[in-house]
């Protein structure tokens, strides 16, 4: 016996499907003969083209939610799915706040478990296993279920490499949401889109980091120019979004964003563990830091011992020089 079906939550923005929702595509048809996706938010179709390149063979579409949370709707629309006899035996949830919503729900309806904060899975027959990091991602844990199907993961960003997979657009089935009563009644009245320039930090393919070696929140504009000369995104340890020098959004690290950029330079970032867990996967990684002994130059392609107020003016003058 093997794996025969999974599902993944496939979560877009601005019309196209997010980046952890490849990255499970990618990772589900390399596990089971089937791979279907769901979404919902009314564009199923434009969607159905990526979610197809990258392995979905069909799309359940929830629809238009009209301004409604997606977590009871979505949820009960899968609910609904299984108990009328479409069971997949795996569900796969991207680690977003919508995902966690949904996954959070749908365990509630099924009365089944969820595993969580997933950095790897793997399938033997019809087993399958998650690996999780402990102690900072210093350790990796293994586990599986012994519940009955459908197993729900939720998978961080970046445990996977997203590549298309060659195939055509998925068909579209529309999926009913059931009656949800007073949980449905929940509604959206506004969004706020955090101001950025450049590329989003979890999808650069550059990434200049701060941390409290900087010494102050003035001195992130080395950061931000860095950032913006290499094309790059701006990123933050935990230390200093915990001070209030930057927002939330720019975490890197185990309770920020996992970043999997080409070239990840650590400015002023002693390296704790919760924040190498976030940035290590990087396939270049440059620190800056005048303490020879910092973690960070443990996973450190190169490592420069300094301290941040000299040597980066002159990195950002020299990019500038040569235009």
């Amino acid at each position: 016996m093997s794996i025969d079906k999974i599902w993944v939550l496939a979560e877009a923005a601005d019309g196209s499907p997010i980046s952890s929702t490849l990255e499970l595509l990618t990772q589900a048809r390399s596990m089971a003969a089937t791979v279907e996706a769901v979404t919902w938010g009314g564009d199923a179709a434009a969607l159905a083209g990526e979610l197809g390149n990258y392995g979905a063979s069909a799309v359940h579409d929830v629809g238009d939610l009209g301004g409604s949370l997606p977590g009871a709707p979505v949820a009960g629309a899968i609910a609904a799915l299984i108990a009328g006899g479409n069971r997949p035996d795996v569900i796969l949830v991207p680690t977003t706040y919508d995902g966690r919503d949904i996954a959070g729900r749908l365990s509630v309806k099924l009365d089944l478990p969820v595993i969580t904060n997933v950095v790897g899975l793997s399938s033997d027959g019809d087993t399958v296993t998650s690996e999780h990091g402990v102690f900072g991602g210093a350790q990796l844990v293994h586990a599986q279920f012994t519940a009955a199907t459908p197993w729900i993961f939720i998978v961080r960003a970046k445990s996977f490499t997203a590549e298309p997979s060659g195939g055509g657009a998925a068909p579209v089935s529309a999926v009913a949401v059931p009656e949800l009563g007073s949980t449905g009644t929940a509604t959206v009245l506004q969004r706020h889109v955090e101001e950025r320039q450049g590329p989003k930090l979890d999808e650069a393919d550059v990434v200049v980091s701060g941390g409290r070696g900087l010494g102050s929140a003035e001195a992130y504009a080395l950061v931000e120019e860095l950032a913006k000369l290499l094309r790059g995104a701006a990123g933050a340890s935990r230390a200093i979004v915990d001070a209030g020098w930057v927002p939330y959004s720019h975490q890197v690290g185990q309770t920020g964003k996992t970043v999997k950029p080409t070239l990840y330079l650590a400015l002023g970032i002693s390296g704790a563990t919760q924040h190498m867990v976030g940035m290590k996967g990087s396939k270049n990684i440059v620190a800056i830091n005048k303490d020879r002994d910092a973690p960070i130059f443990s996973i450190a392609d190169l490592g420069i011992v300094g301290d941040v107020h000299k040597v980066v003016p002159k990195l950002i003058e020299a990019l500038k020089a040569r235009g």
